[in-house]
């Protein structure tokens, strides 16, 4: 029987989801508690690559098992949460169809970067501080358009990655302001300068490249600091190469916060 899981990981203290000799990662983790709770030796597949220091949210992983799984559904969490570092949470585990793959069958994946205009010590842990004098997000949102459909998005991914195609299918990017919840709590942000400080950036797509989105977010600061237009986006995406496009942003501030099927 396939089971699902939910989770979450901090991704500052690992390189990647995937397992890589010599480094931490969440999937050598995650196997590890799996199999010390279940008794023997157990294999996880996840919903695809995360980068290092890279986090998730709304991570979807599935394991196979014979029959029944020996705890119930809360107890099953509970006791793997105990086992896992403080890192990683697992949030649900779930029978599934046995010919649904956490990798395969996910039709849309969502990203969504956290950058503040003004230092902030408590939130530089998941958000980049991205203090230039000023930034269009109008027009970085005019560019956001020109990521939406079908497209070569070679553009943006990292030199010497193994992908059969670099197609994909991108169904929503944009821009939008926040208040962080602590800010809220504590009913302080009308103290703060009436300029949106912080900011999110969400894309949905199919599937992505590595390093795509940090690629993507690098190339559309170019745009809102005034060096590119958003029309450029347009020309990047239809014929431009990597080293054509922005420099990727720091992993920290990039989560995966969710995975559709």
């Amino acid at each position: 029987m396939r089971y699902f899981l939910c989770l979450s990981y901090d991704g500052s203290a690992f390189s990647g989801w995937q397992i890589q000799r010599g480094v931490p990662s969440v999937q050598a983790c995650l196997e590890g508690a799996l199999s010390r709770l279940l008794g023997r030796p157990m294999a996880i597949t996840g919903a695809g690559r995360t980068d290092t220091a890279v986090n998730a949210s709304g991570y979807v992983a599935h394991f196979d098992w014979e029959g029944e799984l020996p705890f119930e559904a809360s107890d099953f969490t509970y006791k793997l949460n105990a086992i896992l570092p403080r890192e990683i949470a697992v949030h649900s585990v779930a029978p599934v169809a046995d010919d649904l793959h956490a990798r395969f069958s996910a039709r849309r994946r969502e990203y969504t970067y956290f950058i503040h205009r003004h230092k902030d010590p408590f939130i530089r842990g998941f958000s980049w501080q991205c203090g230039y004098p000023e930034m269009d997000f109008e027009a970085m949102n005019k560019a956001c358009q020109h990521l939406l459909g079908t497209h070569d998005f070679s553009c943006f991914e990292k030199s010497g990655s193994d992908n059969k195609t670099s197609i994909c299918t991108v169904f929503e990017a944009f821009w939008k302001p926040y208040v962080p919840s602590y800010l809220q709590v504590m009913d302080c942000h009308s103290e703060r300068s009436e300029e949106s400080v912080y900011w999110y950036f969400r894309i949905s797509a199919d599937r992505f490249l590595r390093n795509m989105v940090r690629a993507t977010v690098g190339s559309l600061i170019e745009v809102g600091r005034g060096k590119r237009s958003p029309e450029w986006m347009a020309e990047l995406v239809a014929g431009g190469t990597r080293s054509d496009a922005g420099e990727s942003v720091p992993g920290h501030a990039l989560f995966l916060n969710h995975v559709s099927y």
